[in-house]
């Protein structure tokens, strides 16, 4: 990190051109079917289900989730806003600078290396995860990218506290809030030009988990994932995990930019959740993850034998605190029994589970699966709806079939 910050441009560059008969899949939904780019079709990025090309919207292919507790950088899901995002990012000390300002008694400055050298720093794991992942199986449909369940990703995140920078920047008494503005700022569709902004409270962005990152899985930021700096909000969705951030401005009020009073909001219920053409509900922006999981084995369809064990596999994660447990039901949630926990990797890590299932009937076994984080929160056992199709989290199912 030390020597790219040193004097060096990032910057993408035409890919490979596509086959002429592209790969495809099909998710199981209305207009499911998308084209599988191939390895780097998309600059330092591998195969990818294309969602779209510009602003790139680019899912991680479930074989990849489900393969990997950290999902490698070539295949982290990609999602920008704007149309002209940024394509090249010139980070040497005389051109890149993460500006500290606003409600401060000493503005800064601070290039990548002084990031590196004078500030210690902290790994965590942690899920990114878009606010609308899943959206494609929402029903009834609503507009917005159609993704899968692969807008999500796992990772190990190097960098330095924010309270260490604020810190460093001595706040005022008057400071309540703290804004995070990017390169993505380059030309916003929305009248008048709108910066990108999220806004933390300023204990949450005090909290010494909020981080700014300069790498993933041990890696320098891949540039469609950020670099050269990113946000990190363990345990609220990835619209807070600023990509590109430049600025972070200290506030005396919340601010109220499109990005916060505008987009990305929800109904302020448990799970956002909300009856279609239901009127006059409060909304409020999004922000903490709720709990999910997911089966990765058997695969959906699949013949098991009567009688015998049978092991059934997954992973799950939190939301926005550590999990306490899976379980499985094989009545269709009238009962529930424990699945056993894989390797504990942190509070906002995806985690493993396993569970042996002993078929008593043959024919189609219908398995449920259903997370609990630590405050108690669990997925609901049907999918909760709202017109962004934000925070879909219900039960997961799977159907074998026993012979």
């Amino acid at each position: 990190m030390l020597r790219l910050a040193a004097g060096a441009t990032v910057g993408l560059v035409a890919g490979r051109a596509r086959a002429a008969d592209p790969a495809t899949m099909t998710f199981p939904f209305a207009n499911g079917k998308r084209e599988i780019v191939s390895a780097g079709t998309f600059p330092e990025k591998g195969a990818m289900i294309l969602q779209r090309t510009r602003a790139p919207l680019l899912e991680t292919p479930w074989e990849t989730l489900t393969g990997h507790i950290f999902t490698p950088n070539d295949q982290f899901y990609v999602r920008w806003h704007f149309a002209d995002f940024p394509n090249r990012v010139e980070v040497s000390p005389d051109k890149f600078r993460l500006r500290i300002s606003g409600e401060v008694s000493r503005p800064l400055e601070i290039s990548l290396i002084d990031l590196v050298r004078d500030f210690e720093p902290v790994e965590m794991a942690a899920v990114n995860q878009c606010s609308g992942n899943s959206r494609g199986f929402v029903m009834p449909r609503v507009p917005g990218a159609q993704w899968g369940h692969g807008a999500m990703g796992n990772a190990k995140w190097t960098g330095v506290r924010l309270r260490d920078l604020l810190t460093r920047a001595g706040l005022k008494p008057a400071a309540t809030h703290v804004a995070f503005r990017s390169l993505e700022d380059k030309e916003s569709p929305f009248p008048p030009p709108l910066h990108f902004e999220k806004v933390l409270e300023l204990p949450h962005a005090e909290d010494g988990e909020v981080m700014i990152a300069y790498a993933m899985n041990g890696e320098t930021l891949p540039l469609l994932n950020g670099f050269p700096l990113r946000l990190i909000v363990p345990g609220w969705y990835a619209t807070y995990w600023v990509k590109m951030l430049t600025e972070i401005v200290v506030m005396d009020h919340p601010g109220t930019g499109f990005w916060m009073a505008t987009a990305y909001k929800v109904p302020d219920r448990p799970n956002g959740a909300m009856q279609p053409g239901e009127a006059n509900v409060l909304m409020v922006p999004i922000s903490a993850m709720t709990p999910r999981s997911f089966f990765t084995t058997p695969s959906e369809g699949m013949e098991i034998p009567y009688g015998r064990p049978t092991l059934v596999q997954g992973f799950a994660f939190g939301g926005n605190r550590g999990l306490r447990g899976v379980k499985i039901s094989i009545d269709q949630g009238k009962t529930w029994r424990p699945a056993e926990l894989g390797e504990d990797h942190g509070t906002y890590s995806f985690r493993t589970w396993r569970f042996v299932l002993v078929p008593t009937s043959r024919g189609p076994c219908r398995l449920l699966v259903q997370a609990t984080n630590t405050t108690g929160e669990r997925q609901p056992l049907n999918v909760n709806w709202n017109p962004g199709g934000f925070m879909y989290n219900p039960v997961e199912h799977l159907t074998l079939s026993v012979v």
